[in-house]
């Protein structure tokens, strides 16, 4: 007896029933491919973002960004967001873990990492292009309570950080979001609708999995996301382990296994890029000297900051200044 096609087979399939892998085929099936649909999306953004390196747009958690030269290492922290690079590349460095995102596969981190990055691919003929949603983990959570076969099935790697291959209905998708910039009246309506469907498209991914276990709460990665809460908003302050363990309901050695699981870093690690960043920023931006900047970050000794600063960024921090302020380095988005 033969068997029925494929189509058939799926279409008389509940849609729960249907795996990960074939839902995202039958989603991508009527649309463009995905490389001319990631060329229609960069000559928008390229349009948008002429003479300029980040733009902020007028929709909610949504910023587009430009290079068009390759760059050095820049410090960046990001924040749970998802990220395409539609034209060029870029790299990210978290840890020991190296991540590369481009018209071919997005970024998403589900918690907030300290990085360095660096466009990788760039020209003034054809600059890096790209964009920037922030999650929203409420919405998310609404999504996986609507849609139950979004629930965690496998046990996979709780690493916050990862790289998903770009589809046209996700590339679809953003296409419409940013369009809205053209008629603003819609954005209060359409907008909401359309960061949804683009949420829906990341939890039915193949890192989905990851997102549902940051999201929901009860699983360990969800309790180490409120731990880096507390390490962010007390980055000054010194950090007790056993006292953060216990607040988040794990023993020491579980926390330390699952916070480097998620993070690829030890919780003191975490902290300390967090501080050398903030201090970073502060000399450039507010003109402080190093000695100033370490103890407002909290560093007790000016020559264990500087030893640190020089570990993590490659060069002292006064040399280190001097060359962000001649543009031989810097800040990245």
């Amino acid at each position: 007896m033969e068997s029925s096609p494929p189509d058939k087979r799926i279409r008389g399939m509940s849609f729960r029933e249907v795996s990960v892998e074939n839902r995202l085929s039958v989603l991508d099936r009527t649309g463009n491919r995905t490389e001319n649909r990631s060329s229609v999306l960069a000559r928008n953004l390229d349009r948008r973002t002429v003479g300029m390196k980040k733009k902020e747009t007028i929709i909610p958690g949504l910023s587009l960004f430009r290079r068009e030269t390759p760059t050095g290492l820049s410090s960046l922290s990001y924040e749970p967001c998802v990220c395409l690079v539609v034209q060029g590349a870029k790299r990210v460095f978290f840890g020991k873990e190296t991540c590369q995102y481009d018209a071919e596969n997005y970024l998403m981190t589900s918690v907030h990492l300290p990085t360095m990055v660096q466009v990788v691919s760039a020209s003034r003929e054809k600059p890096c292009l790209g964009l920037r949603l922030t999650l929203d983990k409420k919405e998310i959570v609404s999504l996986i309570a609507d849609t139950p076969f979004f629930l965690p099935r496998r046990k996979t790697s709780e690493r916050a950080m990862v790289t998903g291959k770009v589809t046209p209905p996700l590339i679809s998708a953003f296409q419409r979001l940013i369009d809205l910039e053209d008629t603003p009246e819609d954005i209060p309506v359409l907008a909401p609708l359309i960061r949804r469907e683009i949420f829906y498209r990341l939890l039915a991914d193949e890192q989905g999995e990851r997102l549902c276990r940051i999201a929901l709460e009860g699983t360990p990665a969800h309790q180490i996301a409120r731990a880096i809460d507390w390490i962010r908003e007390n980055y000054t302050r010194p950090l007790r382990i056993d006292v953060l363990a216990d607040q988040i309901g794990m023993s020491r050695s579980t926390f330390h296994h699952h916070f480097r699981s998620v993070t690829a870093l030890s919780p003191l690690q975490f902290q300390k890029h967090l501080r050398l960043q903030e201090a970073r920023r502060r000399m450039l931006a507010e003109r402080l000297d190093a000695a100033t900047a370490a103890f407002e970050v909290g560093y007790e000794s000016p020559s264990q900051f500087s030893r640190e600063y020089r570990k993590l960024f490659g060069v002292p921090p006064k040399k280190d200044i001097s060359l962000l302020r001649q543009g031989s380095a810097g800040f990245s988005s």
